[in-house]
């Protein structure tokens, strides 16, 4: 993307998405990591971001008192360290703009920022102090926001929040401060720290003082600070996107530089729920679903956003698998194959790829619904590439018996066989052809099959011919008719010999799809519970930080309220951990239970896959 383009629009007071930039993020299949930042107007947001896409200009900068940036604006460029993920910076119009005046707009602002990013950038000015947290009030508002669960109740647990919610950075511009506490050097992360300390009292002032930093206590983990000097003096500030890094302050540019250095190797990509990785397609999904839920009057909900998306993605899944399988067998199928296996070791190696896409691409696919009706598909897919293959073999064999046996055809219509030895001169020449046409290569899977029905159709002739040859005694002729018999019940059975190959081949290409997507189906569950155990590890051990830090800091009390949620998390994890075992086999149930229905082939074998596929992963 050469510049940044409007993601979200704010006209009057009312949020669209931007057709353009939707269209962009669904043709985005990387992974990506969005980070997005907040803070109030005129305070140097957009440069931050220009810095992060490696550019003097993008985002618009600006010198006067007017805010420059409205809506959200999206700018994707190469992450310079994860070279398979997209870099998506957004910046947000500016909070708290007076010729706006509208603070709920506001607030949908901060709240899509935090919906829609992996890292929040929070921009301001001066120092963190109590009137800095004040003015971040957005804060505290956003459980009015924004819902983790549809039947939420009030005062849900804030480990349901921080589970979801981006990391935070705190990033304060004009600083001029020393960085010290009580004459000790300290960090610009512990001052963040430092300035979120909670009083101990209870009157109205200290829980006003505390609710800010409560919530970003609870709400964001980690969370890191970066403060930056003034970058230059203020003739050279009006015209800061005609600088270049010599015209700077040098301590501003190495703190610039820290800054992104942190984004790029800190930023983690944006994950949904149990750790599914957002890719750009998804995220523009996201955005439309969150700005659809605002306009209607809603409060966005993270698990129907992920349930909508699933029900999006796992179909849009399922077609893009057909489709690469399909180009892959289209692309590397010569029809006729010469074999069966041939066929079917083409159609193995597109169908895993066309599952690894399915499973790559879809998510909360629960009940398998969606796997068993892309398994179903592909069957479809290939049983028609099969019948192509037969009717080709077929056309192939046709042309191949014409030309092969135009010589002896002639010799029947123009009568050269009736004369005395003419029905040894017939079987001659018959079993010349015969030879040849089995000689001959890309005859495809109905070879037999083909020349079988036409000796079949040539039976009365030589019967005829085998008549009208007075140089052969009766039991000659007997002796004839009885190797006829027999030479046709030779080609019977090669010809059903040829075919139960072909169907015995099937059968194996049915176990075998079976086993593929009951593999990859194991390797995904297997993950997704290793994401989520990761992710009720990474909530259980902010709660326990925190827990400890309000311990240290004298909130006895505050902390043993906190024991009840820090039980209730080490309960999911320890549940995440004991269902694995029965939640797979009731998948593997109900994948195998249902594929039977239309791959017979697996049927005698369903019973113990169940045991296999647990004891290959516990």
């Amino acid at each position: 993307m050469d510049s940044p383009m409007c993601l979200v629009e704010n006209a009057d007071g009312e949020l669209h998405v931007v057709p353009g930039a939707i269209e962009y993020l669904m043709g985005l299949n990387q992974q990506v990591v969005v980070v997005a930042v907040v803070g109030l107007y005129r305070t140097g947001k957009s440069y931050l971001m220009n810095k992060l896409a490696g550019k003097r200009q993008g985002f618009a900068l600006g010198a006067t008192i007017q805010s420059k940036t409205k809506g959200i604006w999206m700018w994707c460029v190469p992450h310079p360290e994860n070279r398979d993920h997209t870099l998506v910076l957004l910046d947000t119009e500016g909070l708290g703009d007076v010729e706006k005046g509208d603070e709920k707009n506001d607030n949908w602002i901060f709240s899509l920022a935090v919906l829609l990013s992996s890292t929040l950038v929070y921009n301001s000015m001066g120092t963190i102090d109590n009137n800095a947290l004040e003015k971040l009030h957005y804060v505290t508002e956003l459980t009015e926001h924004i819902k983790v669960k549809s039947n939420q109740r009030d005062g849900e647990e804030s480990s349901e929040y921080l589970r979801y919610f981006p990391s935070f950075v705190w990033t304060v511009r004009d600083f001029t401060l020393t960085l010290e506490v009580d004459g000790r050097p300290i960090t610009a992360n512990e001052y963040l720290e430092n300035a979120l300390k909670l009083r101990t009292g209870h009157s109205k002032k200290d829980q006003a003082y505390n609710l800010p930093r409560s919530c970003l206590r609870n709400y964001f983990s980690p969370r890191w600070c970066f403060v930056f000097e003034r970058p230059a003096s203020g003739d050279k500030m009006r015209r800061m996107e005609e600088l270049t890094d010599a015209d700077l302050e040098p301590a501003f540019v190495e703190q610039a530089k820290e800054f992104c250095d942190h984004v790029f190797n800190e930023a983690k990509t944006k994950t949904l729920k149990q750790g599914l990785k957002v890719t750009g397609r998804l995220l523009g999904n996201l955005a439309e679903t969150y700005v659809s839920a605002i306009r209607s009057g809603q409060i966005p909900c993270l698990d129907n956003a992920v349930l909508a998306l699933a029900q999006i993605e796992n179909s849009s899944a399922i077609e893009r698998a057909r489709a690469h399988y399909q180009k892959g067998m289209a692309d590397w199928v010569a029809y006729p194959t010469e074999t069966q296996e041939e066929l079917s070791e083409v159609h193995a190696v597109m169908e895993k790829e066309a599952v690894a896409i399915f499973i790559n691409n879809s998510f909360k696919d629960e009940d398998q619904k969606y796997q068993l009706e892309l398994m179903k598909v592909l069957q479809e897919e290939y049983e028609k590439i099969c019948e192509r293959n037969y009717k080709e073999s077929q056309k192939a064999c046709e042309s191949k018996i014409q030309c092969i046996f135009a010589p002896l055809e002639e010799k029947i219509r123009d009568g050269s066989y009736m004369t005395p030895g003419g029905y040894k001169e017939y079987c001659n020449d018959l079993k010349l052809a015969t030879s040849e046409y089995r000689s001959e290569g890309g005859r495809g899977v109905k070879a037999e099959e083909v020349l079988n029905e036409y000796l079949g159709r040539k039976a009365s002739i030589g019967e005829a011919i085998l008549s009208a040859d007075q140089s052969l005694t009766e039991a000659e002729q007997r002796a004839e008719v009885e190797q006829v018999k027999r030479e046709a019940s030779e080609r019977e059975n090669r010809a059903m010999e040829e075919q139960l190959v072909v169907q015995e081949r099937l059968r194996a290409d049915q176990q075998r799809t079976y086993e593929e997507n009951v593999n990859q189906l194991m390797e995904r569950m297997e993950r997704d519970s290793r994401n989520a155990i990761a992710e009720h590890d990474r909530v259980l051990q902010a709660r326990l930080k925190e827990q400890n830090d309000l311990l240290r800091q004298g909130f006895d009390d505050r902390a043993h309220q906190m024991q009840r949620e820090i039980d209730t998390l080490k309960g999911a994890k320890a549940q995440e951990e004991e269902k694995k075992p029965s939640f797979m086999s009731t998948a593997l149930d109900t994948v195998g239970t249902a594929a039977a229905l239309f791959l017979p082939g697996i049927l005698p074998k369903v019973g113990g896959m169940a045991v296999k596929w647990l004891s290959k992963w516990f």
